[in-house]
């Protein structure tokens, strides 16, 4: 049974408690301070002008919860931003439950998916073409259609063309080619084959084997199982990622250039 999408609860008590969910950043145990607060909701605010100002319905919206800069990365982790009907943009994305292996789709609003203890305080934000847009606000607005590719299984770095699992920027290109061609894109293979025919081409990672080592024991939301044995003993990790996914976009033509909100 597929998961539904999860409309989170006020903010207040999600500030007070913290969010048990994460993607793009650490799961260290963390209280949010006032100063972390008050610059996400500035962060949030700001990006909800720009936006506004664009003229657009819909958006793939990135941040940068933690520091990928060793692996030449800005950006953490992404979702789908869309103008709701009532005015404000809400933000549909998947999110890994922390200390386990599995995650969840959620619906957010941008306060929420900027308090999430970011690393740069720093939005990306691409604007799709009017068909893209048209074609994708539809599959943001249900809770089904949102989901229909999504599987629980979860790893930071999984396979951009394996089925094991699937992480947050994974979800996101391929829920993109069901609502591109929601006849003949049923399945997570089916959706990666349309990718690949757009010509996505996924982030390669060079991380070694002590750090593959570490990160499976040490973290249950990292592994590289699924990774073929000739590109994993070769410390050649291919997987999705914000800057991939915002180069393809632009160069498939299906997005504009990549804004920065500061």
């Amino acid at each position: 049974m597929r998961p539904v999408v999860v409309v989170s609860a006020a903010l207040a008590l999600w500030a007070a408690l913290g969010l048990p969910a994460h993607a793009g950043r650490s799961c260290a145990p963390h209280r949010p301070t006032v100063q972390g607060i008050e610059r996400g909701m500035q962060l949030a605010q700001q990006t909800a002008q720009a936006l506004d100002a664009s003229g657009a319905r819909v958006v793939l919206l990135g941040r940068a919860g933690q520091d990928l800069t060793k692996y030449g990365l800005r950006y953490s982790h992404l979702g789908w931003a869309y103008k709701s009907e009532a005015g404000p943009w809400r933000v549909v994305h998947k999110l890994n439950e922390c200390g386990t292996a599995v995650a969840a789709v959620y619906r957010q609003g941008l306060g929420e998916f900027f308090l999430d203890d970011l690393w740069r305080y720093e939005a990306v934000w691409a604007v799709p073409t009017p068909e893209v847009q048209a074609r994708l606000l539809p599959v943001l607005q249900a809770n089904a259609q949102a989901t229909q590719l999504h599987v629980r299984p979860y790893s930071m770095v999984s396979y951009a063309w394996g089925e094991k699992y699937q992480q947050s920027n994974q979800w996101a290109l391929e829920t993109l080619a069901a609502a591109m061609e929601p006849v003949s894109v049923r399945q997570r293979a089916q959706a990666q084959a349309w990718l690949r025919f757009k010509g996505y081409e996924p982030s390669v990672l060079k991380i070694g084997p002590l750090t593959r080592l570490g990160g499976r024991v040490t973290a249950a939301n990292v592994a590289f199982d699924d990774h073929p044995p000739e590109k994993r003993f070769s410390d050649r990790i291919e997987t999705v990622t914000v800057d991939s996914a915002l180069v393809w976009l632009e160069r498939a033509q299906l997005a504009g250039a990549p804004q920065v909100t500061r």
